[in-house]
């Protein structure tokens, strides 16, 4: 059993380990060559400039200012200094409204105005009732008992368990008015948001779904003539969706064909005396040897030919046109109309829905028939619930390493393994005289390896959950994210916590003692893993490796960088996880409460910086995930007050328990009024706030020709021709070769030809925008560099409002 110096033990290697993280990353990020790694989203934004461009030959890459490596923790005073606003503007307001999952009011996280108070109380008042109780010692021949469940609820006679009801209601009337006070704020921020963007396809577009087949019509037809009919007055066009799935796997092919020719023009640049040459047989090991430059340049050249054939193979067959369709109108009060109603009298046909942006589409999953959705959801289901039960045997095993004394019981086979390895242990002990590194290797094994076993059995999870998500047939990349972060949510909820505690039979001794697992598994993922966030040393190796064998130019170097995004999938499950932890042993053990503490401190800074400087957002959903945030805070709630009653009534202790029977209804209804309240801003779009963002758009810019604006807007991306990809990439690339130059113009000249209709200046198709707004000033409270470009929207917060 792991005691306070076992947990000290750990404490201290995840606290060296994040401390040389940090280290590492305080000498990585401050050296020019890893300069678009460690702020790849102020080049994204052209906020910043090339750091080779001037100084003499190693200052081009390695910082010779030896003053700046002493303040290496400079970088958390300064991602505090951007204030909220200016964060929206920024960043957008999916990565505000995440970091106020963390944050709310002046430099205090979300969880630190949950759980300061609560830890202050549970600390002065819980932990002397608990320790002047004696209920363990009683216990001790069944039970493996440590110094820290004498902290907790195991160790209270039932006569004194009114303290610790009283304290959960207290706590629950905290939590459910910070709930309250925060909803309400963000849904006044989102609606302040909408409002605050400029004209965008997808405020003006809506997804309609099972267009019906009708005899004679085409699906193009059958459009027109539908929404003419019944939208006379604001339909304005639509566009229809092809299923191009094969079409995108040739140009994923294509796309490695390119990256190998790139590489070989590389290698020969630099090495001009050789041409470089393959094998054309399998994975070149055998074969006729060929020049390499030549063999891919007449592969991508039949590659392109054959590509043309097939585009034009979808555009014209009439059966490659999916029952799907973006509708665009002239107004949006127009498309609210549409979307939010029902157009059919059969329920199941013509479905309308607000179109995602065009950045946040999975156009793979526009060809699945609407009608298997059902059938798909209901085949994952069953799958998640069986990866759920298939995890709980490996995870509980590793639940049992915190306790040698506890695995012995649980696994009586495995007695003569560990009785054999003390027995070496001591021998060793015996024989050098290094008491103190067995004692030391024993904590590691009893207090740091269980919670870093556990993240590794975690760590592929997200990436089967996002596939399953997938094959549900969700259009929108942020519906997926969410998908899956709810499907991770219930796996870390049966198996991580549930799984530990409800097994066992004495639930009331054994809901607190394992307490001890729970600290060590936030050390090593809320500390150790957080700092390794922020080092990013997978982005920093990948970005290296490209530039070494794939950097032929500034453009290059550019599509090397790898800003990622907030992995919304896997970082929403587990900061909930902790709040579930946070509630949970907030009155059963509250030793706990100084961990989380720490973790909700050390991941809002590192989140925060990594927002500012970093992640660069595929999409921006308008913070569309925070009604689920809030229900599984709720959901931690009625699960700490069950399992606080299911304890109460394994202590014998009848008297107290109709108390606290209340409690869950209360905070259900609580629940349900927070949802009535509060979530329709989340799920439709006011028609008074259409009307006034058109009637306002009509008086600053009445000749707007919507027609224009959105006549390519969700085109898929792959129909856009190769010549006008080649232009864009001229236009990117500011330092360009001679030899290149006239191919780029060539380009140029065929792209014009070839498209009259200009796609919208504010989504491209083939690359994420640049999802940066303008601040109004230079950024000069991080980092002194100009100012980002506008786009989008300009927000500002209330009076008094305008710090997180």
């Amino acid at each position: 059993m792991a005691t306070l110096s076992d947990i000290g033990v750990s404490a201290l290697i995840n606290i060296l380990t994040a401390f040389a993280f940090l280290l590492a990353f305080a000498v990585l990020r401050i050296q020019p060559v890893n300069d678009r790694v460690y702020l790849p989203k102020w080049y994204i934004n052209g906020g910043r400039s090339s750091p080779r461009s001037g100084g003499n030959f190693v200052a081009k890459f390695v910082n010779l200012d030896f003053k700046t490596y002493l303040t290496f923790l400079n970088w958390m005073p300064q991602a505090l200094k951007m204030s909220e606003s200016e964060l929206i503007n920024h960043a957008g307001l999916d990565s505000a409204i995440f970091l106020r999952i963390y944050s709310l009011g002046c430099f205090l996280s979300y969880g630190f105005k949950i759980f300061v108070p609560i830890t202050v109380v549970a600390l002065f008042i819980l932990i002397p009732v608990n320790v002047s109780s004696g209920t363990l010692f009683f216990l001790r021949k069944e039970l493996v008992v440590s110094d820290i469940d004498k902290l907790s609820i195991s160790n209270v006679p039932p006569v004194q368990f009114f303290v610790h009801i009283g304290l959960e209601y207290l706590f629950t009337i905290w939590i459910c008015y910070m709930l309250y006070k925060d909803y309400d704020n963000v849904a006044t921020m989102r609606l302040r948001f909408l409002a605050s963007q400029r004209r965008r396809a997808e405020q003006f577009t809506v997804v309609v779904r099972n267009v019906p087949q009708i005899s004679g019509h085409s699906v193009s037809d059958s459009l027109d003539q539908f929404f003419k009919t019944n939208h006379p007055d604001t339909y304005l066009c639509h566009q229809a969706v092809y299923n191009a799935n094969k079409f995108a796997k040739l140009v994923r092919k294509r796309d490695r064909l390119q990256n190998w020719l790139d590489y070989n023009q590389l290698k020969f640049e630099r090495h001009s005396e050789k041409r470089p040459t393959k094998k054309t047989g399998f994975l070149g090991l055998w074969g006729k040897r060929v020049d390499s430059i030549d063999f891919y340049k007449q592969q991508i050249k039949e590659f392109d030919k054959n590509m043309a054939l097939e585009r034009q193979k979808v555009l014209k067959d009439t059966k490659s046109i999916l029952p799907v369709a973006f509708v665009s109108f002239k107004s949006r009060w127009g498309a609210a109309v549409c979307a939010q109603t029902q157009q059919s009298k059969n329920p199941t046909l013509w479905l309308t829905n607000w179109a995602p942006e065009p950045r946040d589409i999975y156009w793979q999953n526009l060809a699945i028939p609407f009608l298997s959705l059902t059938i798909r959801k209901l085949i994952i289901s069953l799958s998640v619930f069986a990866l759920v039960f298939f995890y709980m045997i490996p995870i509980t095993f590793v639940q049992s390493l915190a306790n040698l004394e506890g695995l012995e019981r649980v696994a009586p086979f495995l007695r003569p393994v560990i009785e054999l390895t003390l027995y070496y242990e001591n021998i060793i002990t015996i024989i050098a005289g290094l008491e103190l590194l067995i004692l030391f290797d024993q904590r590691i094994y009893t207090s740091f390896l269980p919670g870093l076993a556990l993240k590794i059995l975690l760590y592929i999870l997200p990436t089967i959950l996002m596939i399953m998500s997938k094959i549900e047939g969700h259009i929108a990349l942020s519906t997926l994210e969410r998908r899956a972060s709810a499907k991770y949510y219930y796996f870390m909820l049966v198996n991580v916590f549930l799984g530990s505690i409800l097994i066992p039979r004495t639930i009331g001794v054994s809901i607190p003692m394992k307490a001890t697992f729970f600290i060590t598994y936030i050390m090593v993922d809320g500390w150790a893993g957080i700092a390794g966030e922020i080092l990013r040393l997978k982005p920093l190796v990948i970005f290296h490796l490209k530039n070494m064998f794939m950097v032929k130019s500034e453009r290059d170097r550019e599509q090397a960088m790898d800003p990622g995004s907030v992995d919304y999938p896997e970082t929403l499950p587990s900061l909930q996880l902790y709040f579930l932890l946070g509630i949970v042993y907030a009155v059963v053990t509250p030793i706990l409460l100084p961990f989380i503490l720490n973790f909700f401190a050390f991941a809002y800074l590192v989140y925060r910086h990594q927002i500012i400087n970093v992640y660069n957002q595929q999409y921006e959903s308008g913070a569309a995930f925070w009604p689920h945030v809030h229900s599984r805070i709720i959901a931690s709630l009625v699960i700490s007050q069950l399992l606080l009653l299911g304890l109460l009534n394994t202590k014998e202790a009848a008297n107290s328990t109709p108390l606290l029977a209340i409690l869950p209804i209360l905070t259900l209804s609580f629940n349900q009024y927070c949802k009535h309240r509060f979530e329709p801003a989340f799920r439709r779009y006011p028609l008074e706030e259409a009307m006034k963002k058109d009637i306002m758009d009509q008086t600053t810019e009445p000749d707007v020709n919507l027609t224009t604006f959105l006549a390519d807007a969700y085109l898929h991306p792959i129909f856009r021709s190769f010549e006008e990809e080649e232009l864009e990439e001229v236009r990117v690339d500011k330092v360009r070769v001679d030899k290149n130059q006239s191919y780029g113009d060539n380009a140029q000249s065929q792209t014009s030809d070839d498209h009259s209709s200009p796609s919208p200046p504010h989504h491209p198709t083939t690359s994420a925008p640049q999802d940066v707004y303008h601040h109004g000033f230079p950024p000069q409270y991080a980092y002194n560099f100009s100012s980002p470009t506008h786009y989008g929207y300009h927000y500002e917060a209330e009076p008094g409002n305008s710090r997180d």
